[in-house]
């Protein structure tokens, strides 16, 4: 985490009492500076006050008031995270993620997100890492639109896109796909994959540097900002309305103009499949399974984090003890309990996570699902996503084929070009546990 540390730690401490190395870590502002261009993920006051042996200070804190930010343009504070990042390239790390990066450097008058000096830290870093450990992978998490957060791979600035898939890449290696998660919600809450077809369609050719991680949930909520652009506010409230319907919540961020909009959904993302527009149905662990599939299918890395593993439900107890929504999805499995749901064959957990580890197994085992494979997505009613990995040097081909809605769909209706591809001939099945016709609902 670059960008604030915990109001607990021994860097605010030293601050509190004005000794070296954190007394000049932090941000002070005068609590009448007009701070209302500053980009905010949350609601809370952008200024904390603080009380100290000095007086009250008011401190910069992006986030909340127990995570006060750090002061990047104080050559320490930089050096201190390149130890830090040094200790953990020699310890043998595979991947390091830079938390919340796109805050991290802050210019009044701006809206502090973004920044170019934010990018040339991130460029700092990644040389640090090719020269030190040029095997390790770094990724940002920036929870923005979709524009914004793929800037994090450097390609734009240095080569237009027309320059063609020969581009180099020197920021981060990989950039969670933030956009991913709420389009496949709307998706197959909604029963139409046009959105997401004309997206993934959309996605720049990537070099070899670099690639996207792809993943459904997380331990934060699921991103609202990445929708701006891609879908029409009223598809956006509608989708935010369905998700209270299954038990959810909705995090606000505060406007510079002082309202609040939604900027992330609290749920687990088994509840979120519970059903459709039309309310819960029958089909939520075939939707589960068929939102798995499509994000495994798709080019880059695929994350799966642990209450997808075990088709968590809504942790509303959590909620109500910690006072945090995102307590939602972090419940704490008592393993006793996880494990005799793992062991019976009448539970949800027990199907969702034997159908994952075959379904991984099946994408291992598979040289078209190869991060660098090339992606074409065909065009296909609204009603049905088809995906094409490869050509691979040898040939090979994958198509995955999913029917997004509760219904079924007849082959003789999948479009010309879905048609035309399959009367190819040469295609043979792959066995999986969610393999099946399409002609069934949700099927992949």
């Amino acid at each position: 985490v670059l960008n604030h540390v915990s109001r607990e730690s021994l860097w605010f401490v030293d601050y509190l009492t004005g000794s070296l190395p954190g007394r000049d870590f932090f941000i002070e502002v005068d609590p009448a500076t007009d701070v209302s261009q500053v980009t905010r993920p949350r609601s809370s006051p952008l200024l904390v006050p603080v009380a100290t042996r000095r007086g009250t200070r008011h401190l910069w804190a992006t986030f909340s008031d127990d995570q006060i930010d750090l002061n990047f343009e104080n050559p320490d504070v930089l050096l201190e995270f390149v130890g830090i990042l040094l200790f953990y390239l020699l310890q043998g790390v595979s991947i390091v993620r830079l938390d919340a990066v796109a805050f991290v450097w802050k210019r009044l008058g701006t809206t502090c997100i973004h920044l170019p000096e934010t990018h040339a830290v991130v460029r700092l870093l990644r040389a640090i890492v090719d020269e030190v450990a040029p095997n390790t992978l770094l990724i940002t998490e920036t929870n923005v639109p979709h524009a914004e957060n793929i800037s994090y791979f450097g390609l734009e600035r240095l080569a237009p896109k027309a320059a063609g898939p020969v581009r180099t890449a020197d920021e981060a290696h990989m950039v969670y796909q933030f956009a991913l998660p709420p389009l496949l919600l709307h998706t197959l809450t909604r029963g139409e994959a046009a959105t997401l077809q004309g997206w993934l369609a959309s996605l720049p050719e990537l070099p070899d540097t670099c690639t996207y991680l792809n993943f459904t949930a997380s331990h934060d909520g699921i991103g609202v900002r990445p929708l701006e652009g891609l879908l029409p506010d009223h598809e956006r409230d509608a989708l935010l309305e369905l998700m209270h319907r299954f038990g959810g919540f909705v995090s606000m961020r505060s406007n510079p103009d002082g309202s609040d909009t939604a900027y992330e959904i609290n749920i687990t993302w088994f509840e979120a499949m519970r059903g459709t527009r039309r309310g819960p149905d029958p089909w939520q662990i075939a939707r589960f399974l068929c939102s798995q599939a499509i994000m495994l299918s798709l080019q880059g890395i695929p994350a799966l984090y642990l209450h997808t593993l075990t088709g968590s439900l809504n942790d509303v107890e959590g909620v109500e003890r910690s006072g945090r929504l995102r307590s939602i999805n972090r419940r704490q499995w008592p393993r006793d309990e996880l494990e005799l749901l793992l062991a019976s064959p009448s539970t949800p957990t027990h199907d969702v996570f034997h159908a994952l580890r075959a379904l991984l197994a099946l994408r291992r085992a598979e040289p078209c699902f190869h991060p660098g494979a090339a992606q074409h997505v065909l065009t296909t009613p609204d009603n049905l996503l088809a995906i094409e990995r490869g050509p691979l040097e040898d040939g090979r081909r994958l198509l995955a084929l999913f029917n997004v809605t509760d219904r079924p769909v007849p082959l003789d209706e999948a479009g010309p070009a879905l048609i035309e591809a399959l009367g190819q001939g040469g295609w043979r099945t792959l066995e999986g546990p969610t393999a099946g016709p399409v002609d069934a609902p949700l099927a992949p």
